[in-house]
């Protein structure tokens, strides 16, 4: 088994877009820039045209010329190749689902025999995703899955499901720091959050927080004895100090208070925003 330290194997969803017109045509489809990709496994956001959350996604050049990935959960395959070739109309481009046909790794390090992309997922910094056809994947030393949890909700990082869901704005989870490019040109609802980046107003926002002891997600947060927003995700595991990482939501009337309270007697202290 390799020393490499990984994440579990996965066969994520992947659509593959083929063809001269392929990285014009999704550069007006996803939040993030298909250009100069190189080795990178840019994240990208798919939205409506009021600039809505649709998919969470990733956008990587594929194994040949003219060739891109984008990659999301499986179960989104269907929605997602739908929503996408809805405005594909006169562009020269060849769409293909290879879900099942390759199996993904993240590593702290390149495992020989794979192809690569950097991408950074909140386990390793900037680790890498590699890359393997069919069943061929080796074994690697996987790492515990609470262990990768506290890792996420330590650095802010939002998971579908928990802090991410279809119609929320992208800026709420600070996916414009990561999963949008605001220089690359138009785009499906790139209006609208061109004009939420400018106004820098947003009803809600997702933080960072430490918990004097662990609760269970969904657990209200209060100001002054009202609800102020609600906690995403816990991580499973105290810190060496012993309190306890945090995500969740806080409403506009909190964005300037550093401490919320949480049922029980208990504090939850602001660390920063995701």
């Amino acid at each position: 088994m390799s020393e490499v330290r990984a994440l579990s194997a996965e066969t994520p969803g992947i659509l593959s877009f083929r063809g001269p017109d392929a990285v014009r045509y999704l550069n007006g489809q996803l939040t993030q820039s298909t250009a100069d990709l190189g080795d990178e496994s840019r994240p990208s956001c798919v939205t409506d045209a009021k600039g809505r959350l649709q998919f969470m996604v990733h956008v990587l050049a594929g194994p040949n010329p003219e060739e891109l990935w984008i990659t999301c959960q499986p179960d989104q395959v269907a929605g997602l190749r739908d929503r996408l070739e809805r405005y594909l109309i006169a562009d020269d481009v060849e769409v293909s689902d290879l879900t099942g046909s390759w199996t993904r790794i993240h590593a702290d390090s390149v495992i020989d025999g794979a192809a690569f992309r950097r991408a950074s997922r909140g386990v390793f910094g900037d680790g890498l995703d590699q890359w393997w056809h069919g069943g061929e994947a080796p074994a690697v030393q996987e790492i515990d899955s609470d262990v990768v949890e506290n890792l996420r909700v330590e650095a802010g990082i939002p998971a579908w499901g928990k802090e991410l869901s279809e119609g929320m704005l992208p800026p709420e989870a600070g996916l414009d720091r990561t999963a949008i490019s605001y220089a690359k040109g138009c785009y499906i609802g790139q209006e609208v959050l061109s004009r939420v980046k400018s106004a820098g107003k947003l009803n809600r926002r997702l933080a960072r927080l430490r918990l004097d002891a662990s609760v269970p997600a969904e657990t209200a947060l209060s100001l002054d004895e009202t609800e102020i927003g609600t906690i995403t995700s816990v991580a499973p595991h105290p810190s060496s100090d012993g309190t306890v990482a945090a995500l969740g939501w806080i409403r506009k009337a909190g964005f300037d208070r550093d401490a919320f309270g949480v049922p029980g007697g208990l504090t939850a202290r602001f660390v920063g925003w995701a």
